[in-house]
């Protein structure tokens, strides 16, 4: 696949590389990471980024903008987006041949050639190995702001090395990418600081979660509390691991209120959780994943489901 990767991108003079909305860290160390590959080892290409900008992300690496007529005739890859919809600008529509790179579940089938490995910690993982392929075949050469975004992506999707998804080819590759000449301390700083008025959410999350039996917390964040601590609903996404640690405490559920639909995070420690958003226009890992509902209601059948997933580890157990 990665072969087939590589011919592809030889075939094309413009490469537009996508990513899906409301960037992560992953999802941004993988594209511009790419990028930067692409760029370093086929200098006569043009190479853009292209999605909206999160303002709490733009260390890493600013957006493109170009024209509808730069995707005439161009190559798309997609990095880090199980759904098409998903996709974060949609003229990639206007392209000629479109790749996609993931590490989610293949149940959106979209792309002209396809390349997932759910069994890799993030598409910045495979974006490394991308390059690995590369070098042993061509040469490829990787810069040092490219070993940054890849690492931070790779810290991002992992936990800082702490979730499950960690694997022993995970931490090599981190390892390798550690040779780099870059700043660990100021990725750190940079991707897990607080705005005041984000930590001052935090503590108003700590003290109004619920907890149910049989290891559930949720919480409900309504558009009246998001305005009185003027946090964005992208910025409470910083805050849904709060109360990650709390003892028993198996799986959590954020419902953030927007506008005219409502944003649920899942986080599982054991319970399977994306088959649950799946039902809810979602998706994404099993112990990581998001959906969007539109009622009370909804929120209140999610939570039960929870609620059973909970009792079905414990009868399998």
């Amino acid at each position: 696949m990665k072969e087939k990767i590589i011919k592809k991108i030889e075939e094309y003079d413009t490469i537009i590389i996508h990513r899906h909305v409301r960037p992560d860290p992953d999802a941004l160390g993988a594209q511009c990471g790419l990028s930067e590959i692409l760029k370093k080892n086929y200098p006569d290409k043009s190479i853009y980024v292209v999605g909206d900008e999160d303002q709490s992300l733009t260390f890493m690496n600013q957006m493109d903008e170009i024209g509808d007529d730069r995707f005439k005739g161009a190559l798309v890859i997609v990095c880090d987006t199980a759904n098409e919809a998903r996709i974060d600008d949609s003229r990639y529509s206007l392209a000629e041949y479109m790749i996609k790179i993931d590490h989610h579940p293949n149940e959106d089938k979209y792309g002209d050639l396809i390349w997932v490995d759910t069994n890799a910690s993030s598409v910045s993982e495979m974006i490394y190995e991308f390059y690995l392929f590369g070098k042993e075949q061509q040469q490829f050469l990787l810069t040092e702001k490219g070993a940054e975004l890849l690492y931070t992506g790779i810290v991002g999707d992992t936990g800082r090395f702490l979730y499950s998804n960690t694997t022993e080819k995970t931490m090599r590759y981190a390892g390798e990418l550690r040779n780099y000449n870059f700043d660990t301390a100021e990725i750190y700083e940079e991707m897990y600081k607080l705005p005041l008025n984000v930590a001052r959410l935090n503590g108003y999350v700590l003290s109004h979660f619920q907890y149910v039996d049989p290891g559930v917390g949720y919480i409900y964040l309504t558009k009246e509390v998001m305005e009185e601590f003027q946090v964005t609903p992208s910025e409470s996404a910083l805050l849904v691991n709060a109360f990650s640690n709390v003892e028993g405490l198996r799986t959590w559920v954020f419902f953030v209120e927007e506008p005219d639909q409502i944003r649920v995070r899942f986080r599982s420690k054991g319970p399977i959780v994306n088959t649950i958003a799946a039902k809810y226009n979602g998706g994404g890992h099993p112990m990581a994943s998001g959906a969007t509902v539109y009622t009370i209601e909804e929120t209140e059948q999610i939570i039960q489901e929870l609620i059973e997933a909970c009792k079905k580890e414990d009868n399998r157990n």
